[in-house]
């Protein structure tokens, strides 16, 4: 397939010689990474960043580095807009389980992280009835999480992080536990918000490579080296980021049957023993 005109900017987001141990194990070693705006002519369009490997290689640790949450033990995590250090509270989360404050409504949990992102009580109740409005809630604000279904929780909780986030949201197994419609939803509905500003970028950790492949402009695959004896050098990188905008995959709709997916699709499924 023919790949869509775009262009790329300033760097966003780098991770810079990224190394994280737990007591003598090494968790993450020497990892670099880099976002840079992505650029489509006649286009408002953000991006989604896919995360994959095996249980167990280190994405989780890496996704509280990128939240800010924790410090590496070396190397840097830095915002380039701002030239600004990662810091808790700068990026958007979207934990598994996507927790909400039970006894709060749904309109009570987005004020509350309005108003702690810094907007006064008339601005946060505003922004909170746009962000209802525009994801599909606009009858659910008096109600408690435990009154909404599963996607409607986890439609709050990421308007939650929209409030207090200028651009950066990481999402922790977005997929787990949702039926095959609920998935696509969730999956048009990513594409749809990464669409609403430029420099919107949603990075997704995920065991579920067909998801991340149809909904993703960029793939990272993280796992180990091996030495020149195969054996496993402890401490995970990022094996190959796959580019979709230049194979033609990303943007598609109707995209997982075409031969070009199932061979990638293939090619990442293929490479998973070895990471």
């Amino acid at each position: 397939m023919t790949a869509i005109e775009c262009h790329y900017g300033d760097t966003i987001l780098k991770v810079e010689n990224v190394s994280v141990a737990y007591g003598d194990a090494p968790i993450l070693r020497d990892l670099n990474l880099e976002i840079k705006d992505l650029i489509r002519p006649n286009y408002t369009q953000g991006q989604v960043v896919g995360l994959l490997g095996p249980s167990g290689i280190g994405k989780t640790t890496l996704f509280r580095l990128l939240a800010g949450v924790d410090k590496p033990d070396s190397g840097v995590i830095q915002i380039e807009k701002d030239c600004r250090l990662v810091e808790r509270g700068m990026v958007g989360v979207v934990a598994q389980h996507y927790p909400l404050f039970a006894h709060r409504t749904v309109m009570g949990n987005l004020l509350i992280a309005g108003r702690r992102s810094g907007l006064s009580g008339s601005e946060a109740e505003a922004q909170s009835r746009a962000f209802l409005k525009r994801f599909g809630l606009e009858g659910q604000g008096s109600k408690y999480p435990a009154q909404l279904s599963g996607g409607q929780r986890q439609r709050v909780a990421i308007a939650q992080q929209f409030m207090c986030s200028d651009h950066f949201l990481l999402l922790d197994e977005p997929f787990t536990g949702l039926d095959l419609l609920a998935e696509e939803r969730l999956c048009e509905f990513i594409v749809e918000m990464a669409q609403t500003n430029e420099l919107k970028t949603f990075i997704i950790i995920t065991h579920d490579i067909t998801a991340a492949l149809s909904i993703c402009d960029t793939i990272w695959l993280m796992g180990r080296d091996r030495d020149a004896q195969g054996e496993v050098i402890p401490g995970a990188r990022i094996q190959a980021t796959y580019n979709l905008v230049e194979r033609g995959i990303a943007w598609q709709k109707g995209i997982t049957s075409q031969p070009e997916f199932l061979r990638l699709l293939g090619e990442i499924r293929a490479m998973f023993p070895r990471l």
